[in-house]
């Protein structure tokens, strides 16, 4: 029998080829998913009593054939008799799948095709493609043959096995795929949690011989060939929770990520089916201070079959951070399955992921309090991230999310207000809440303010600017201040002040002399009056500037202050002696020594006297001793 294959246009395959896929390696995906699809359509007829025979053995084979040049996806499912042929394979774009749903409606096999055109997507790869199949009917079998060109040629064959072959015979620009360790990677990628056992090729495996025995007496350890099953059938996903251990969860996130060899915190295992099908997994792991939402990325599958690890879109950006996977056939897909397109599900799953994670975190701060808090330093960037850029989850946030004060104590919010509201309510009836964010660099400032009787947070996260930021719009009359930002007694202010030993006219005449030895772009020189205890001089940065500063360089918006060259204060304690030695010094060469000395054990102090200027500040100090 010869014919030709009803579609619109005889320019169909270039098409394919070129544009309905966005990337040639879908093929084998598409395949093995047909593959799948014709075996589970077997199963479900048995489960009806539709089909009475020995269904035997299942797995789907994957074989490469160099000499040849081919390719061959087979399987052992329904198969296709002359009719079926004409009707899904010469029809381009009328789906098997889908008319096998709407004909049984009543059975829950998860069939993977919808378009119709996944078969197509072999010539992408092919010059030739040859079907050779017999249906569990009573029905010839037939071949089928076509070249890329809208001619095809089908007859009776002599194949005596019930299933379908699918033979491709690579063409000269796509040679990549006559390779096992090719075949291997697209097979590992899209196929590993097929629900049907995929073979490709053989192993080897070491065991105990059964005859042999080295020299101790033990048996020999032996090489051993087993066929190479490449997929796990089912996953933990498609497992009832109940049934799993924390080791089993532990087990499956190394099977997904198998170079990540830390163990994730914990885990959220996803099961809805209404208003919409959505099973997975969701790992929390390791974050700490580094956000890479590239690395071991979120798989999305669709019927245990890998669609893609873009999951913008599907996945809130706050839960990008997250590792795990998530398999949904509601999800809308381009024939592909590569891509997905916006619509109101994917919008209804992305919310119901925010609020499943908002409830098992509020869930676990109620009812494990301490073991929530030894999991906090590894998952507040999350938080703090998703507090960013979801209202809703902000909202629900603020209930368990914690601070962290130097001394290693943890608090909700609320509590910590309670905390330092006596202490730290300046004269404008504002609670001024003093963090650090890095504590050894800032161990002196935070020294201080503790004399003071002051708390200090440690906020070390890279998000802290922009969070400090929210936290300041969500709580009432309360803003934050580094405590680096300004003198211990400035950073809060109140009423009363220190007097200062050097008059208006003895600091207007001091403060000259000390911003000729310093640079001006870059220092500001501020006198003030302190504790005639403390540094005569130091190094503060304006929170507002450096904040915006910050922001800048992580983005959002605040370019203006970004193109700002970094600038800090010269606080100069007015109370402090050596502060009066250099304004009464009358050798001019002794009195810059003395000002670049303590200017210097000022940026000593604060991390910023580097290269030349370290060295001049060595010697001189040991010329000084």
């Amino acid at each position: 029998m010869n014919g030709k294959l009803n579609v619109q246009t005889e320019n169909i395959f270039p098409v394919i080829k070129k544009f309905l896929y966005s990337d040639h390696e879908i093929f084998l995906r598409e395949l093995v998913s047909n593959a799948i699809d014709a075996t589970q359509k077997l199963k479900a007829l048995s489960s009806r009593g539709e089909f009475s025979g020995e269904m035997g053995d299942v797995t789907v084979e994957v074989k490469v054939d160099k000499s040849k040049k081919t390719l061959t996806v087979s399987d052992r499912g329904v198969g296709m008799t002359a009719d079926e042929i004409e009707k899904y394979i010469n029809q381009i774009a009328f789906s098997g799948a889908e008319d096998f749903l709407e004909k049984y409606k009543d059975i829950q096999e998860n069939l993977i095709g919808h378009f119709g055109l996944g078969f197509y997507s072999a010539f992408m790869v092919a010059d030739k493609v040859e079907i050779i199949t017999k249906s569990y009917k009573d029905a010839p079998a037939m071949h089928w043959t076509c070249d890329g060109s809208p001619d095809y040629d089908m007859k009776e064959c002599d194949k005596k096995e019930r299933g379908t072959d699918i033979v491709l015979h690579i063409a000269e620009d796509c040679t990549e795929f006559l390779e096992e360790y090719r075949v291997l990677e697209l097979l590992r990628k899209y196929c590993r949690f097929m629900p049907v056992a995929i073979h490709c090729g053989e192993e080897s495996v070491w065991e105990d011989s059964e005859t042999e025995c080295d020299k101790d007496g033990k048996p020999k350890r032996v090489e051993k060939k087993q066929p190479r099953i490449i997929n796990n059938t089912e996953p933990a996903w498609k497992k009832t929770p109940s049934t799993l251990t924390d080791e089993d969860y532990k087990k499956f996130y190394h099977e997904l990520y198998p170079m990540n060899f830390e163990d994730p915190l914990f885990q959220i295992h996803l099961n809805v089916d209404y208003p919409f099908n959505l099973t997975g997994i969701l790992y929390f792991p390791k974050v700490r201070k580094t956000i890479d939402p590239n690395r071991n990325k979120i798989q999305l599958y669709c019927n245990q079959v890998f669609v893609t690890d873009s999951v913008e879109g599907v996945v809130p950006e706050y839960l990008m951070l997250l590792h795990g996977v998530l398999d949904s056939p509601d999800i809308p897909l381009n024939v592909s399955r590569s891509y997905l397109q916006s619509d109101s599900n994917v919008k209804k799953i992305s919310s119901h992921i925010s609020k499943k994670v908002a409830d098992k975190l509020e869930e676990m701060y109620k009812n494990g309090r301490e073991d929530f808090e030894k999991k906090w330093d590894d998952i507040k960037i999350f938080v703090e991230y998703g507090m960013l850029t979801d209202e809703k989850f902000c909202d629900r946030a603020m209930k368990f999310a914690l601070f962290k004060n130097s001394e290693g104590k943890y608090f909700n919010i609320d509590d910590y207000k309670e905390k330092v509201n006596a202490l730290q309510t300046d004269k404008d009836k504002n609670l001024c809440i003093l963090y650090a964010t890095d504590a050894d660099e800032q161990h002196a400032y935070i020294a201080k303010a503790r004399t003071k009787g002051y708390d200090v947070l440690v906020m070390d996260s890279p998000l802290t600017p922009h969070f400090v930021n929210l936290l300041e719009r969500k709580i009432e009359n309360c803003r934050f201040v580094r405590v680096d930002s300004d003198t211990v007694e400035k950073l809060i202010p109140h009423e009363d002040t220190i007097p200062s030993k050097l008059s208006k006219e003895e600091q207007d005449k001091l403060k000259p002399i000390i911003e000729a030895e310093v640079d001006k772009q870059k220092f500001t020189v501020v006198m003030d009056s302190m504790e005639s205890d403390e540094e005569p001089m130091l190094i503060t940065q304006n929170e507002f500037m450096r904040r915006y500063k910050e922001m800048s360089a992580m983005g959002g918006g605040m370019g203006f202050y970004g193109e700002m060259p970094e600038s800090y204060n010269l606080v100069v304690n007015t109370n402090h002696p050596l502060i009066g030695q250099i304004l009464n010094e009358t050798d001019n060469e002794k009195q810059k020594q003395l000002i670049h000395q303590l200017t210097d054990l000022a940026l000593l102090s604060n991390g910023l006297l580097k290269g030349e200027a370290l060295t001049n500040f060595i010697k001189r100090s040991v010329e000084m001793i």
